[in-house]
């Protein structure tokens, strides 16, 4: 009897965890990546860089989109993204590590 009622406790516990995990929306993750920047496109608002081999675009909040121009391709970058399913990364800040440039940092509102 004992044996069933630790089975049950078991079964219920599992089966509560799996439902609550459907329920539970996925949150945002941050991600940072280290990378020359490969090509900038002002007219789109993407940043494309390279992280694991993989080349692929950063999309740029609208806060950052009048400060694209400021960025040398080939500087590197220390940048924040968050991850979206389904969708491009979005920076969130960036660093320029190596390059001259205006603007070396960007903090999510404004150019430093």
């Amino acid at each position: 009897m004992q044996i069933a009622t630790h089975f049950f406790r078991f079964f219920l516990a599992t089966t509560v965890l799996a439902c609550f995990s459907w329920v539970v929306p996925a949150a945002a993750e941050d991600k940072s990546i280290y990378s020359p920047i490969i090509f900038v496109d002002k007219e789109k608002g993407y940043i494309v860089v390279s992280n694991s081999g993989a080349v692929f675009g950063v999309e740029v909040p609208e806060a950052a989109r009048p400060h694209l121009d400021k960025l040398p391709v080939s500087g590197m970058l220390d940048i924040v993204v968050e991850l979206r399913p389904g969708n491009a990364p979005l920076l969130k800040t960036w660093k320029l590590a190596a390059g001259d440039s205006a603007c070396k940092i960007f903090d999510g509102k404004t150019c430093k």
